[in-house]
């Protein structure tokens, strides 16, 4: 049997050699540097910014519960359903019964989603997905994963991405990037009104009034929760903040340290789409969504904001700007990780799944501490990479040199002398 750690660093050093990985992971994180720096020095009152949302969210965490159960009925209040899913097992489930079978299902960006593996699971019962960000649906086409939090296809270079849609659009193999999304917008756009469901994320949820804010350059988003007739949200339950305006300041921070000045759209959701203009009497399903179901996903989320040691992982706002400035990530992208990537996806993947799938990721991290230094909310990442590296020793979960290397010292022969 292979070792798994074995097998996943063998896999990272394979990766060495990918050439388009090269490629596009050098142009995405020149971009990303230029335009988080120039984001910053127009916006520099943005700093000040990220020591007041760091407050929102040490409030938000330390009172989850209590907000989880808020958010609940203020969605029920504007006419939403709301639900709680304890794991991704049930989250499944509770997706299952609202989109039903056989159904065509588009979706905006969720990396929730690929942590409870919902393309698959729809799917298997006879549910057509479609991807609709630009880059998941590159991804998709490929039958690749995603590589990044908001940039899941950065890994493609533009070259790459042309012969992806030459064989699966009919496009030509020189096109150039302006045509290739132009080939995407021809091939989405009557997806979305065809579409039964609208399955979307958040980028974080208001408890006072049960508003979901969707953050997006895109538009697709948009067309996602405004044009089927039934729209569901899979968020996790760390997404929620106490107030509207608490919200608004996490949207600011959020897509600054993302790299963007303002982004193109700010979707905020309450409730489905009505209509009081006949009397002032309140009817739902106007224009937009007949239905909004959010689905709330705890999946040891719960658990881990009652943690001390743990809990401030659950401040991440997925700005995705630690990864591009991580030496790991800088030459394997979302090879570092699993549905999450980095040091930060090595602490995620410890609650949401196992301390034994998240060691291969937790002994790849170097401890340099750059991801804390760039992150808006300065989570320490690096302290709790040694916090879940000890778990992994009192389990015996190590690395097989590590392992060979106690042995020897418990012998009481020196590691660094084989003879």
């Amino acid at each position: 049997m292979i070792n798994p750690f074995t097998e996943y660093f063998s896999s990272l050093i394979n990766k060495l050699d990918d050439r388009d990985l090269r490629i596009g992971l050098d142009r995405a994180i020149y971009f990303y540097r230029k335009g988080f720096s120039e984001a910053i020095s127009k916006y520099p009152h943005t700093l000040k910014l990220t020591k007041e949302v760091r407050k929102i969210k040490e409030k938000s965490i330390a009172n989850l519960t209590e907000l989880v159960k808020q958010t609940m009925d203020a969605i029920e209040e504007v006419g939403g359903h709301a639900y709680l899913a304890e794991n991704a097992e049930k989250a499944q489930e509770i997706m299952g019964d609202i989109i039903g079978r056989n159904k065509l299902v588009v979706k905006s960006k969720t990396l929730t989603s690929e942590e409870i593996e919902l393309n698959f699971y729809l799917e298997s019962l006879g549910n057509e997905v479609v991807e609709t960000d630009l880059g998941e649906f590159i991804i998709q086409l490929a039958g690749d994963k995603p590589m990044h939090f908001i940039v899941p296809a950065l890994h493609v270079p533009r070259e790459k991405v042309a012969e992806i849609f030459s064989e699966k659009l009919g496009i030509r193999k020189k096109a150039g990037v302006k045509e290739l999304v132009n080939a995407a917008r021809k091939y989405l756009r009557e997806k979305y009104f065809k579409a039964d469901v609208g399955v979307s994320g958040a980028n974080v949820i208001a408890a006072d009034t049960g508003s979901v804010f969707i953050i997006e350059n895109e538009g697709n988003a948009r067309f996602v929760t405004n044009a089927p007739p039934i729209h569901v949200a899979l968020v996790g339950v760390e997404k929620i903040v106490p107030t509207l305006l608490d919200a608004m300041k996490v949207c600011e921070v959020t897509f600054r340290y993302a790299g963007f000045k303002t982004p193109t759209y700010i979707s905020i959701i309450n409730g489905p789409s009505r209509t009081g203009d006949i009397e002032y009497e309140v009817v739902y399903g106007a224009h937009g969504p007949r239905e909004l179901h959010v689905v709330l996903l705890d999946n040891g989320r719960l658990k881990t904001s009652k943690d001390r040691k743990f809990r401030e992982a659950l401040y991440c706002l997925r700005c995705g700007g630690c990864l591009l400035e991580c030496p790991i990530f800088g030459v394997v992208a979302g090879n570092f990780g699993y549905r999450y990537f980095g040091g930060i996806g090595a602490v995620w993947t410890s609650f949401t799944e196992s301390l034994e799938r998240a060691a291969p990721l937790l002994f790849s991290c170097t401890l340099c501490g750059r991801c804390k230094n760039v992150c808006p909310l300065e989570i320490d990442v690096p302290r709790m990479i040694l916090e879940l590296r000890r778990k992994c020793a009192e389990n015996k979960i190590l690395p097989p040199e590590l392992l060979k290397a106690e042995s020897i010292i418990v012998e009481g022969r020196s590691p660094y002398r084989r003879g």
